[in-house]
């Protein structure tokens, strides 16, 4: 039943910003973006409140437990998470409460919540630089969906926004099926 509920949530997320983006245009894409962020941002700060890297944690195996617990916790996946370096992460979901439902491009509403939940860990001093990509999806037809996080330049780090802001221009223009 929570399973279903949470399918239900997420799908309408996805009209509503569909909604607001037919009805408002540009305008209507921060005003779902920045409220699907927000909540990224209350998530991660609820998870983070009162959390201090023990002593002898590296920066890769925080990000590798954070991730961990947004996976399995707050989003309900089955992962493979694993530490590639210091300085960088990576996990697959090989499960996704939302692969039978989601359109490729209705994962954009995780990047937003993604989005707000790095601002948190990084508003919390732990691994200022680090950013998060999305490399595969199951809903785009890959075997898992696979994601990176590392300690990005400045550059890197921009890459995000950049996406984003491809993926809202698409959305602007697309036909809605």
């Amino acid at each position: 039943t929570l399973w279903q509920w949470g399918t239900i949530t997420a799908m309408a997320l996805v009209g509503v910003l569909e909604a607001a983006e037919a009805k408002f245009g540009a305008e209507g894409q921060p005003m779902v973006a920045d409220a699907v962020s927000a909540i990224g941002i209350d998530v991660g700060k609820q998870i983070l409140a009162g959390t201090e890297l023990p002593e002898g944690m590296s920066e890769a195996e925080f990000f590798s437990f954070y991730a961990t617990v947004i996976n399995t916790i707050v989003y309900a996946s089955l992962e493979d998470p694993k530490i590639d370096d210091e300085g960088k992460v990576s996990f697959d979901i090989i499960w996704c409460p939302h692969q039978d439902h989601y359109k490729a491009f209705d994962c954009r509403i995780q990047r937003y919540f993604v989005r707000g939940i790095i601002q948190a860990a990084q508003e919390h001093a732990l691994g200022k630089g680090w950013q998060v990509k999305f490399d595969s999806t199951i809903p785009a037809g890959a075997k898992t969906c696979h994601f990176t996080l590392w300690n990005a330049t400045d550059e890197e780090a921009a890459a995000w926004n950049q996406y984003s802001e491809l993926l809202e221009a698409k959305a602007l223009t697309r036909k809605r099926t």
